[in-house]
């Protein structure tokens, strides 16, 4: 007897019994209506009474003594942006250093193309000035 093909239905990743796309789906569904019913109700339960002090920048218990708000001086945010990259960088070595008997030479030369990549782009942003922190002349 040859052997039949069996029968799959076409909604199987939806099948409340088999791991799939409907458990997701219905977790996607349930937070999306708990998050629209938080922010509904705290928009619409407040009771809503500025006063002058509450208008008042908190400062951790010391009077404000000017406006909260102040610019950053723009050094600042490049200083943050190159740590996000340079630390994404070292998490990649990482779990290449983690892998390395699984992904052997090829996976050497690509870590070795990312590294050189890294690299270039550290010494335009040190020639270009974004390294120098000089508060009086800025960027």
């Amino acid at each position: 007897m040859p052997p039949t093909a069996e029968f799959t239905p076409l909604l199987a990743p939806f099948s409340p019994w088999e791991p799939g796309a409907l458990p997701l789906v219905v977790f996607g569904a349930i937070v999306l209506v708990v998050m629209a019913v938080i922010l509904f109700l705290s928009g619409f339960l407040v009771r809503r009474r500025p006063t002058p002090s509450k208008q008042q920048p908190y400062e951790c218990g010391i009077r404000p003594t000017g406006p909260a708000r102040f610019r950053y001086p723009v050094p600042f945010f490049l200083m943050a942006v190159f740590f996000l990259l340079f630390d994404v960088e070292t998490a990649y070595i990482i779990s290449y250093a983690v892998a390395w008997p699984e992904l052997g030479l090829p996976g050497y030369l690509r870590l070795a193309v990312f590294v050189i990549v890294l690299g270039l782009g550290l010494v335009y942003a040190w020639r270009k000035g974004g390294l120098d922190w000089d508060e009086e002349e800025g960027l």
